[in-house]
């Protein structure tokens, strides 16, 4: 049995992708990591979602540059822990669109995106049925982005633990955080918990990547972040040859994923695992931490999906599940030390880009913690942008 460490110079409270991204780079970079989470690793988000390392779906902005930092870090990933291994696998993404409106706003989106870094390929129709030949013949323009990307959430996640378990880092799981503890100037020093084999940690920082739960633990702290629970269906289909063979989604998928409306809004995405399965997603709500099953909704994710790819009408699902992403009402995660509660540093409110953002936020955050020059500048992502409207 793994002996307790009670003090470390981080904790990090959330044993998902992201926070253990921040495990591995802040372990790799010479800091003593204890990691707890209330559950088990990768047992929330992470375990909900399709595994998407993306550029495709983001506006020329702070995202973007998080998102082609991360996209550089997970190839290198992908190198030293064996793409293999996690099933990372640079298989590109394909937009489609069918009315003229979606082809003009996604051509426009392109342009956009080129300028700001993006490999953002403009296709015609007999070029875009090379890439993907069963796409529906409908479909009248479309974009190839080869920078997209897609690992396996969980093996990544355990992988990346495991690498930091070899830096000296701990883990706990079934641990839950019931106290913040501070110092005589009011830092943060540490937490309690509901674990008799560690009911008190001591360290320097404490990272909240609690994901979905973020906005709870912030609040636990006294320095409260909008942090909310986005919830999300994705249909999983029999295993199948290899058919679709990149990550396919629809143009209307970009704006759904910057609206802030809370009402149900999907978009279809559609991409094969190594596995042969087809994941299809997704949909879009904020309804708490609602866990009830919506057949409407899988109904029309399964609608949708055959609408791109018509033989889809013939192959058996064989599950659903769902998730909750941690959205933020400005569609930005919440990265940095947070100056209401000094000590806490934030590394969580990714929505649905959590996986292929991971790299690129552990990495700034041992950055952060460890004196350097961050690779981004963080005052977009900082929590105190939320300061007028939380406090």
């Amino acid at each position: 049995m793994e002996v307790a460490r009670t003090t470390a110079d981080v904790l990090v409270v959330g044993a998902g992708m992201v926070g253990a991204a921040c495990a591995y780079y802040c372990s790799a970079a010479g800091l003593r990591v204890t990691v707890l989470d209330r559950a088990a690793i990768a047992g929330g988000t992470t375990s909900a979602c399709e595994g998407n390392i993306l550029v495709s779906d983001k506006e020329p902005g702070a995202e973007l540059e998080l998102a082609l930092l991360s996209n550089r870090l997970w190839a290198a990933l992908g190198a030293e822990l064996g793409a293999a291994s996690v099933e990372l696998h640079h298989k590109g993404g394909v937009v489609v669109a069918k009315s003229p409106e979606a082809a003009g706003g996604l051509a426009t989106l392109t342009a956009e995106q080129r300028r700001h870094g993006i490999e953002a390929v403009d296709v015609a129709p007999d070029r875009l049925f090379e890439l993907e030949p069963n796409l529906a013949p409908d479909i009248t323009a479309g974009a190839h982005y080869p920078q997209d990307m897609q690992v396996q959430p969980m093996l990544a996640t355990a992988e990346l633990l495991r690498r930091a378990r070899r830096h000296g880092a701990s883990v706990h799981t079934g641990t839950t955080v019931v106290e913040f503890l501070r110092g005589s100037g009011g830092e943060i020093t540490g937490v309690r918990t509901d674990a008799p084999d560690v009911p008190t940690i001591s360290a320097g920082w404490v990272i909240n990547a609690a994901g979905s739960w973020g906005g709870s633990l912030a609040e636990l702290a006294a320095a409260p972040i909008p942090v909310l629970p986005r919830k999300g269906f994705v249909l999983v289909t029999e295993p199948l040859p290899p058919v679709i063979h990149h990550k396919v989604y629809t143009a209307e998928y970009v704006a759904n994923v910057a609206s802030d409306d809370a009402a149900l809004q999907t978009s279809v995405v559609v991409e094969s695992t190594r596995a042969g399965t087809v994941l299809i997603g997704a949909s879009r709500e904020r309804v708490g931490f609602d866990r009830s099953v919506s057949i409407p909704v899988l109904r029309m994710l399964a609608r949708q999906a055959i609408g791109v790819f018509p033989f889809l009408s013939d192959v058996a699902l064989l599950r659903s599940y769902l998730g909750f992403r941690p959205y933020c009402p400005d569609h930005l995660p919440v990265i940095g030390a947070d100056h209401r509660a000094p000590g806490l540093v934030h590394a969580c409110g990714h929505e649905g880009a959590g996986i292929g953002l991971a790299a690129g936020t552990g990495h700034l955050i041992a950055q952060l913690l460890t004196d350097r020059e961050p690779d981004l500048d963080l005052a977009p992502f900082h929590p105190a942008r939320f300061q007028e409207v939380t406090t």
